[in-house]
């Protein structure tokens, strides 16, 4: 019997976490969500009798939210928590057709975007880790994982020439720094932090791409051809959330993988 808890549980990545994790019926998955009705909806609808799902509300980039929502799984967890999943966050668009240099031509909109993936995808995830921490120190396995992106991976950047989604990236990269120092001072309590990319994942986040804005994102698609040969594509969330949790089991403190960022082959090959 495990316990888990999920941000970003409503779709994609984080509805794929709860319903794997969930099946097996002595593991309690607590998934948190921004609207709490429409996902204990489709909980009722598409996994009806899973009595060991809880949804909480919370939005992640609240502090308040964020520490309501550890005090109500605590209730539920009975205080000890095993596994923590960091999977919500601010995906790329805004910034995924434009070079930087192009994006910082327009600086209002370039500044709020910045605010908002950094808010979302780093500081929300600082306080989500602290707020959980004390559940954590007192759970099983002792593991927090971030979902992380090769596009945070500073030397694929430099190798591949990666110009696109310059404000995700970085975002990802400061991500990475955070579970890396989160993992130092946490390893004389064994606890196993993790950033672990899952591939290219289809959840539906370009299905209204203009023919115009996926021409520019093509080259892009075309080095990641060449980089990896036999990458097919995106895959689907359920691939995806397969490979991360293989990856986690593999790992551990004892093995010197705390604070390792990793792709969901568990190496540094993103594709």
């Amino acid at each position: 019997m495990s316990s888990y808890v999920i941000t970003g549980a409503s779709r994609g990545m984080g509805w794929e976490f709860m319903r794997q994790l969930s099946r097996d019926p002595s593991n309690t998955v607590i998934g948190i969500v921004r609207d709490k009705l429409p996902t204990a909806k489709r909980v009722a609808d598409e996994l009806e009798g899973r009595s060991n799902i809880t949804i909480i509300e919370a939005d992640i980039t609240k502090y308040e939210d964020i520490k309501r929502a550890a005090t109500q799984a605590a209730i539920v967890t009975g205080g000890r928590l095993d596994y923590l999943f960091a999977n919500a966050g601010q995906s790329m668009f805004w910034d995924a057709f434009e070079p930087i240099g192009i994006l910082a031509e327009q600086p209002e909109e370039f500044e709020n975007v910045f605010s908002l993936m950094m808010n979302t995808n780093v500081l929300a995830n600082i306080h989500l880790y602290t707020l959980f921490m004390p559940q954590i120190l007192k759970g099983g396995a002792k593991t927090v994982v971030n979902l992380t992106s090769a596009m945070g991976d500073v030397e694929f950047t430099k190798d591949q020439d990666l110009t696109l989604g310059s404000l995700y990236a970085t975002s990802k990269a400061a991500m990475n720094m955070v579970t890396t120092k989160f993992a130092a001072q946490y390893k004389k309590d064994n606890v196993l932090f993790l950033g672990i990319c899952p591939g290219v994942v289809n959840t539906g986040q370009f299905d209204n791409v203009t023919p115009a804005q996926m021409a520019k994102f093509k080259p892009m698609l075309d080095t990641w051809q060449q980089y990896a040969p036999d990458f097919k594509g995106p895959v689907g969330p359920e691939s995806a959330v397969g490979d991360v949790l293989s990856v986690v089991q593999k790992c551990s403190v004892e093995n010197g993988d705390s604070g390792a960022i990793l792709s969901h082959l568990g190496t540094k090959q993103w594709l």
